[in-house]
């Protein structure tokens, strides 16, 4: 796997603000990354040092659609940690 292909978007919510303050950004990932691969692609893409990668899969939600229920596929959410000191500029002023 690219690793452009590995992040897929910023999760942008109150708790992910939130961990901001702990140097702790949040991302959608691909279903097949792993913690390595991850670690590589937030490091090349935004220029930090990271220190911690907690990853975890999200079940989809279930939704009703014309009197059936549908599942949508479960996604992967990863937590980066990184060096003190260090900021994604992507995520400040958002």
């Amino acid at each position: 796997m690219h690793l452009y292909e590995v992040l897929r978007r910023p999760l942008i919510t109150e708790k992910s603000t939130v961990l901001q303050a702990e140097n702790k950004y949040a991302f959608e990932v691909a279903v097949e990354a792993n913690k390595p691969q991850i670690k590589r692609a937030v490091e090349k893409s935004f220029n930090v040092t990271v220190t911690g990668v907690r990853v975890m899969t999200m079940p989809g939600k279930r939704q009703r659609v014309r009197g059936r229920e549908v599942s949508p596929r479960p996604w992967k959410k990863a937590i980066v940690t990184v060096k003190p000191g260090d900021k994604i500029g992507f995520f400040e002023g958002v």
